[in-house]
């Protein structure tokens, strides 16, 4: 036994072995099992084999493909929102405008909404988009002269809730990742730009921007996954799995009323293999159209 631990052959597997074990006990089996749950029918301990038909009855679901609605609107806007505005606000504090002090102390609040429990944060906002005339925003919206709004009890205020929600969440997080990779890029490049006549814009669009090329596709990579398994500041903002009219009602949370709820966890399954096949296509895809998997040719 001490010979194999100190072998160099053999080494490098003991040191992946617990990765290897932990993949497998808690993403491949419990994968694989939901992949043969999908076709079975479980009903008080007993399974039995249906083949495709909770899949076809998902398919012919409208409450299933509003669930998914609702999950790639949520997921393309806070794509247009999370990557953009935490881009900027890692360039301002990449740069050396303003004193470093307040930087410092602009990054730590930044990041201390990712640190906040998102059940706590979920009744907050509750609290304050509420559709009372007592409630935060709407006596802001008062005092501008505009009525109160019904925020969580229609379509488009309810995602705006849900948007704003978060930006104040994950704003922080992107703008450490985005800051972390501007600083990995030499200083000489932009000194070399400024000599050339350069102005800070071209700099970030022409410099920063590409050479963040990796930082920027993990950050797209995340935020579709995140996206689309939203789920916890839906149900904390409705107070629950039904939203009016199932306006907040995600995919995961349709997947957590079929097999929770419902106890339906044939038909949850199915659900489940769907959104992973989903996201792996849509994930894989952006990766190879971005060139994350193009072999790089020796010059």
């Amino acid at each position: 036994m001490k010979r194999l631990l100190y072998s160099k052959k053999a080494a490098p597997y003991l040191f992946v072995l617990p990765f290897v074990i932990t993949l497998l006990v808690f993403w491949a089996v419990p994968i694989a099992r939901s992949f043969m749950m999908s076709f079975q029918e479980l009903l008080y301990g007993q399974a039995n084999f249906i083949g495709l038909k909770n899949y076809e009855r998902m398919v012919g679901d409208r409450v299933f493909w509003q669930a998914v609605g609702n999950s790639f609107r949520y997921m393309v806007l806070t794509l247009v929102l999370l990557i953009p505005i935490p881009l900027v606000l890692a360039a301002i504090l990449n740069s050396k405008i303003g004193s470093e002090r307040v930087k410092n102390f602009f990054k730590a609040s930044l990041f201390v909404p990712a640190l906040t429990s998102l059940v706590v944060a979920g009744l907050v906002f509750r609290l304050m988009f509420s559709e009372s005339d007592s409630a935060m925003i709407n006596q802001i919206l008062d005092f501008f002269g505009f009525g109160p709004v019904r925020w969580l009890r229609e379509d488009v205020p309810g995602l705006i809730v849900l948007l704003v929600l978060a930006v104040w969440r994950w704003t922080g997080v992107n703008t450490m990742y985005f800051l972390a990779g501007m600083q990995a890029i030499p200083r000489e490049y932009y000194e070399a730009a400024a000599i050339d006549g350069a102005g800070r814009i071209q700099q970030f669009f022409h410099i920063t921007v590409p050479n963040l090329k990796p930082t920027i596709v993990y950050v797209i990579t995340i935020s579709i996954y995140g996206g689309l398994a939203m789920f916890t500041e839906s149900f904390m903002l409705y107070g629950g799995n039904q939203s009016p009219n199932n306006q907040g009602l995600t995919i995961i949370g349709y997947l957590y009323r079929q097999g929770i709820q419902q106890n339906d966890m044939g038909f949850a399954s199915a659900v489940g293999v769907v959104l992973l096949l989903v996201v792996l296509i849509i994930n894989i895809t952006q990766l190879t159209m971005v060139g994350t998997f193009r072999k790089e040719t020796a010059r």
